[in-house]
């Protein structure tokens, strides 16, 4: 079967800097796959990379076998890819309803016309208020966004980027920062995430990483330092010895 997604070689280098370098990875199709390193590894520089953001200074990313390396961001929406960041990216004073509806007509087509059609398009409407209750917010879902516990922001998140449709989603540690009484949220939804998406997990919290990845890849100073199903990673001497002083628990 195609992978869902495949780079072969990808590097990208600032000068004399390469932030990441000879990266061939393969997630395949349904996977629930985690990318993990240290901080300054270069997993955001992927991520960038992936998704358009940054040109690649070498080799290439295939998405569902073709060729997008030099595709534009927006071409790698409408391809079937989507992603989360870091820190949000939302619009604070509309609603999640608000905020997903108008990411659902933009992928329609219909974006431009939405605002005069606000509350007109049951359809779309209808679509927005079945994503935010499974991702645990129908209660909240006509609150402004700005007014949501941060949890709660994240999984909206989640949302905005489900409403594209995916085919392949990125999320990008979308744990962080996230209070501890929330995080069970956050982690039962990534848990119930639709198996026909794939899923690149970015993550640094190791009990988000093995309760949701069949399998993980490290990346060490840019470069991918091992690769395995879960409990192989683990148990990998050298993988706890590069987190020693990050993360007690990998």
């Amino acid at each position: 079967m195609t992978p869902a997604l495949q780079t072969d070689g990808l590097g990208k280098s600032f000068g004399a800097f390469k932030a990441n370098s000879e990266i061939s990875l393969t997630v395949a199709q349904g996977a629930r796959h985690a990318l993990i390193g240290p901080n300054g590894a270069g997993k955001t520089t992927f991520i960038n990379l992936l998704t358009g953001v940054l040109p690649p200074s070498a080799g290439t990313i295939h998405l569902n076998g073709e060729d997008i390396s030099r595709v534009s961001q927006q071409g790698r929406v409408r391809r079937g890819m989507a992603r989360t960041y870091q820190i949000n990216q939302l619009f604070p004073d509309l609603t999640p309803l608000e905020t997903v509806s108008l990411a659902i007509a933009e992928r329609q087509g219909t974006g431009a016309r939405f605002w005069s059609r606000v509350g007109s398009d049951s359809a779309v409407i209808d679509e927005a208020e079945a994503l935010l209750t499974r991702m645990q917010l129908g209660a909240m879902m006509t609150r402004r966004t700005n007014t949501l516990p941060y949890g709660k922001q994240r999984l909206l998140e989640i949302a905005l980027a489900m409403a594209c449709k995916p085919k392949l989603l990125l999320l990008d540690e979308p744990a962080a920062g996230v209070p501890e009484d929330e995080r069970h949220d956050v982690l039962d939804s990534v848990a119930a995430l639709p198996e026909n998406v794939t899923v690149l997990l970015i993550e640094h919290d190791m009990e988000l990483v093995f309760s949701f990845a069949d399998r993980i890849s490290v990346l060490v100073q840019g470069m991918l330092f091992a690769e395995g199903p879960v409990d192989e990673i683990a148990g990998d001497p050298r993988v706890k010895a590069v987190y020693l002083g990050e993360d007690a628990h990998v």
